[in-house]
């Protein structure tokens, strides 16, 4: 169950760990919440053997820094993932982005004036309202929670994130899930992520998805509990030219739960847009 990030990037509010792996046209891989990289890392694996793919844990997530007082928001993650894009001389690769990473990339897309070839998202938070009451619990006391026991945090996290499976996580996966949200850094840094997960954040782009010009595929798991598909609907609706493609007997964590089907999705993806990736670094 290896999967290291290699690499460092020096934000005002700490440090995210990066990585790349195989040669090729680039693809960007963004995870969301309470997610790191390694969601995407079987994707990541076969991707690599045609492609350069980039995966990098967003601050205070993963094994990227977590430290009291970070930004973590949504706002500050697509400001650093635009910045990151500079920092790897990508100027128009493929992103693929699952949950928070969906709002991540469009944030840097709309605001941040980041540019892709091609963006896939995968059940994206992106539409108004979002956040399961469990979520808005604890986004509502997040202090009180910070204060539980260890051991019933780790529970807490535990049951919470075995909820974003439909068919179920092996056990060793959920393990590698939740361990980077236990401890002295993690319990808290778990807590701040959530208080931070502000909807206005989408709200301030949720009005401009139709000037979206790239290529955008939207992907849902037919059995997402978190979010439900017919957001997927109204989110392709809402992007012009965008498709929607429903992968069957997933849940949120669809890249987990439905890999091959996920692979397919992608693959086709990118050879329908390899042309548009040709030339997408500043040295090319």
């Amino acid at each position: 169950m290896d999967w290291k990030l290699s690499e460092e990037f020096v934000t005002q509010d700490g440090v995210v760990r990066w990585d790349r792996r195989g040669a090729g046209e680039p693809v960007v891989l963004l995870h969301g919440t309470p997610f790191s990289s390694v969601v995407w890392r079987a994707i990541a694996a076969d991707l690599a053997t045609d492609h350069e793919v980039f995966v990098w844990d967003m601050l205070g997530y993963g094994q990227s820094e977590m430290r009291s007082g970070q930004d973590v928001s949504l706002r500050a993650q697509g400001r650093i993932f635009a910045d990151l894009l500079a920092e790897w001389g990508l100027v128009r690769p493929v992103v693929i982005a699952h949950d928070f990473g969906g709002a991540v990339s469009l944030r840097a897309h709309l605001l941040h004036g980041a540019d892709y070839a091609a963006l896939a998202l995968f059940d994206p938070v992106a539409l108004a309202p979002w956040g399961s009451p469990f979520f808005r619990l604890v986004q509502e006391h997040s202090a009180v929670f910070e204060r539980l026991p260890g051991n019933l945090h780790e529970a807490l996290v535990r049951e919470y994130v075995r909820s974003a499976s439909s068919p179920g996580l092996a056990q060793e996966v959920l393990d590698e899930l939740v361990s980077p949200w236990t401890g002295e850094a993690g319990q808290p840094a778990f807590y701040r992520q959530i208080a931070q997960a502000d909807q206005r954040y989408t709200d301030e782009i949720e009005h401009r998805y139709g000037e979206i010009a790239l290529p955008v595929t939207v992907c849902w798991g037919e059995d997402d509990e978190w979010i439900p598909p017919a957001r997927g609907e109204q989110l392709a609706a809402a992007v012009p030219r965008s498709e929607l493609h429903l992968v069957p007997r997933a849940g949120h964590l669809v890249q987990l739960d439905a890999p091959g089907p996920v692979l397919d999705l992608v693959r086709r993806f990118l050879s329908r847009h390899a042309g548009h990736v040709r030339g997408a670094t500043r040295d090319s």
